[in-house]
C-alpha cells in the first residue's frame, strides 16, 4: 500500500467514525499495560541501539536528545519516565524509537515494542470521568483488545506541551493579535461550542476565548455536543460558531459536522474543524461535508480570527 493509499485510508475511518491505533508497550514486564496512538500521526519504528543519541545541555528531563534520521533532527522524548516507568540502561539498549509527526511537529518516542494495529469505531473507545480528576492526567480514553485487555490512549498533546512548548499555542502572543480584529455582533452575544477532549488543547482555548471576550461551552466529545445542540429548540440563534477536533471518543469531528450540516436547523452554522491530522486529504474531507475552516491545532492562534472572518460572511 503506498503511502497516498495510506492517507485515503486514514480520511475513509475517520469519516467512517473509526480510528486505526498502533498499540505498543513502554516496558518488558508482562503486567505492563497497552498503550496505543493514531497510526496516521506515527512515520515508522526503528531500534534504539542504531541512532546515537547527542543530548541538549539544561534541556527538559523528559528530553533525553536528538537523533539525525533520514536527514532530520528529531527530538527524543523518554515516553515510559512520562508514565512513573523506569528503564534500566539495559532495557533502554533493546527499546524502539516511534517517530511520530504532530502536524509537522516530528518528535520520536521512546517505547519498549510496537504489538499490532488495530481497527476501532469511535463509539468503541470510551473516556470515564475518572481520567479527567486531576489536571496532570496523561490518559485520555480507553478500548478493549480482543482478549479483553485494557489499551490506553495518551494525551500526546499534554506531552508535547510538557516537553517541547515552543510547538503548541502561544496563547500570549495570540492575545495581542486579538486586539486588531473586530468583532461581528453574532460573535459577541453568540456563544461557541467547542468539542475537544484534550485538556492540553481545551485550556489553551479557554484562555484565548477568555483573552477575546467570547462565550464558549465546552463538551468533551463530539457526541455530547450533538446532544446538547438538539435539546436546543432554535440552535443557530444561540450558537455563533462550532469548533471540533477530528479524533474524539464515541463519535468523530467528521461525524459531528457531517450530522449538523445534514440538519436544517444547524446547517448555517459555521464550523471549523481544529486538528493535528492536517493532511490535504483530511482538510478536503472536512470541506466535502461542509465544514467552513480547517485549522491546523499546533498552531491554533488562527482560531479567533477566522471565526470572525466566518461569521462575517
Amino acid at each position: 500500500m503506498s503511502v497516498l493509499d495510506n492517507v485515503d485510508a486514514a480520511t475513509n475511518l475517520a469519516k467512517n467514525n473509526e480510528v486505526q491505533l498502533l498499540v505498543f508497550r513502554v516496558s518488558n514486564n508482562e503486567k505492563s499495560s497497552y498503550y496505543a496512538i493514531n497510526v496516521f500521526k506515527t512515520r515508522e519504528v526503528v531500534e534504539a541501539k542504531n541512532h546515537y543519541l547527542t543530548k541538549i545541555p539544561s534541556s527538559h528531563p523528559l528530553l533525553e536528545g536528538t537523533i539525525m534520521l533520514r536527514g532530520l533532527q528529531i527530538p527524543i522524548l523518554n515516553l515510559p519516565e512520562w508514565l512513573n516507568v523506569h528503564l534500566t540502561y539495559e532495557e533502554k539498549q533493546v527499546s524502539n524509537l516511534l517517530i511520530c509527526d504532530f502536524n509537522g511537529v516530528i518528535i520520536g518516542l521512546r517505547i519498549m515494542s510496537a504489538y499490532r494495529v488495530i481497527k476501532k469505531n469511535w463509539n468503541e473507545m470510551h473516556a470515564p470521568d475518572s481520567y479527567r480528576l486531576k489536571d496532570d492526567g496523561v490518559v485520555m480514553n480507553d478500548t478493549r483488545l480482543e482478549d479483553g485487555s485494557l489499551c490506553l490512549i495518551l494525551d500526546y498533546e499534554k506531552l508535547l506541551a510538557d516537553v517541547v512548548p515552543q510547538a503548541m499555542v502561544d496563547v500570549e502572543g495570540d492575545t495581542k493579535a486579538l486586539n486588531e480584529i473586530t468583532m461581528p455582533q453574532k460573535l459577541k452575544q453568540g456563544t461557541v461550542l467547542i468539542a475537544e477532549d484534550s485538556k492540553t488543547a481545551q485550556r489553551a482555548l479557554i484562555q484565548l476565548f477568555h483573552n477575546a471576550h467570547i462565550k464558549m461551552q465546552l463538551f468533551n466529545n463530539g457526541k455530547k455536543l450533538i446532544d446538547y445542540i438538539n435539546s436546543l429548540e432554535n440552535p443557530s440563534q444561540e450558537i455563533a460558531a462550532i469548533i471540533t477536533d477530528i479524533e474524539m471518543p464515541e463519535m468523530s469531528g467528521f461525524t459531528v459536522v457531517k450530522l449538523l450540516k445534514n440538519n436544517p436547523l444547524t446547517k448555517d452554522i459555521p464550523i471549523v474543524v481544529n486538528s493535528s491530522m492536517t493532511g490535504d486529504n483530511n482538510k478536503r474531507e472536512a470541506e466535502v461535508l461542509g465544514a467552513n475552516g480547517f485549522i491546523d491545532k499546533t498552531k491554533s492562534h488562527n482560531v479567533i480570527p477566522l471565526l470572525a472572518s466566518l461569521i462575517k460572511e
